[in-house]
């Protein structure tokens, strides 16, 4: 731990994290290293892992690929093959097993799976955007969506903790994105802005320059199409973002726009697309998540494309 720690102190000084999310000691740890933590460790572990040595054995097996690319020599289609194989293994072990799709990314605990039918999707409730992340780190809302769709002002939770790289990395996988922003020019902005307190042009510039940060990132992709960003005019009522929202294993995250309180400190649900009777009401009757899809319709089919 105290080498991990002496080589990210270097990288620091040299500038080589250039995202936060790296920024943290097990990413400066070796696969050995992982390994004997785990192995030393192991009732910590065994929650969650059903047998250590099938996981030692795809960490060995990741090891070699680690250790050709270490030494700079090339990589034969049999290593990279291996060590696809033996990351599909880890991921397999470190998954959920549930049977609702969207556990891989938001786990279905026991309240939810008691009582969660109740309460129209909404499986997580959070007083402000802060305990969300604590809690739902934006790596785990949006890391591996074939799907993302979000609406809102200036979209600073994916904007602000989701990488530029990590984007990329998205889209460039076969994820489809749409992006809808408040246009900066509207006077919309402006009416927020007072209502907020806020110096004149002081949003519109903070949307403006999240936009242009989505255009830098839809700039690097080699399919532009999959990365669309649009601007709307009407006053803005919530802000959402929907994962895979096409399916029934999708995930929301769900702000209101209060008069008095900023996006970061309003109160956040957060929505499991599972297509459920709600009992406490009449039978068939969906849940919000549905409702939150079909406004981000009407309002996309009511925007215009940012070139």
């Amino acid at each position: 731990m105290q080498r991990a720690v002496a080589v990210r102190e270097v990288s620091r000084r040299k500038g080589y994290l250039l995202d936060p999310a790296d920024d943290n000691v097990i990413s400066f740890l070796t696969l050995p290293q992982l390994r004997e933590l785990m192995v030393q460790h192991w009732p910590c572990f065994e929650p969650y892992l059903d047998d250590r040595r099938d996981v030692e054995l795809a960490l060995d097996e990741l090891e070699v690929t680690r250790n050709v690319v270490s030494r700079n020599r090339a990589l034969s289609e049999a290593v990279l093959n291996q060590a696809e194989r033996a990351s599909a293994r880890l991921l397999e072990m470190l998954g959920t097993g549930g049977d609702v799709p969207s556990a891989r990314r938001l786990p279905v605990d026991a309240v939810e799976d008691l009582i969660g039918d109740r309460y129209a999707d909404v499986v997580a409730v959070h007083t402000d955007r802060v305990r969300l992340l604590r809690q739902f780190p934006a790596e785990d809302i949006f890391d591996g969506a074939r799907r993302l769709d979000a609406i809102g002002i200036g979209l600073n939770l994916l904007v602000q903790n989701f990488s530029g790289r990590r984007l990329v990395r998205l889209a460039e996988a076969g994820a489809r994105v749409r992006l809808l922003f408040l246009n900066p020019a509207s006077s919309a902005v402006k009416r927020r802005e007072r209502e907020l307190g806020m110096k004149r042009g002081e949003l519109s510039r903070a949307v403006e320059m999240n936009i242009l940060h989505m255009r830098r990132v839809r700039s690097r992709l080699r399919d532009p199409g999959a990365f669309q960003i649009q601007v709307y005019d009407e006053t803005p009522r919530f802000t959402a973002y929907l994962v895979d929202g096409d399916g029934t294993d999708g995930i929301a995250v769900v702000q209101s726009y209060l008069r008095r309180m900023r996006g970061m400190e309003a109160p956040v649900l957060v929505l499991r697309n599972g297509n459920r009777v709600v009992k406490s009401g009449d039978v068939g009757e969906g849940g919000l998540f549905g409702a939150y899809r079909e406004e981000f319709e009407l309002a996309w089919a009511d925007s215009r494309p940012v070139s």
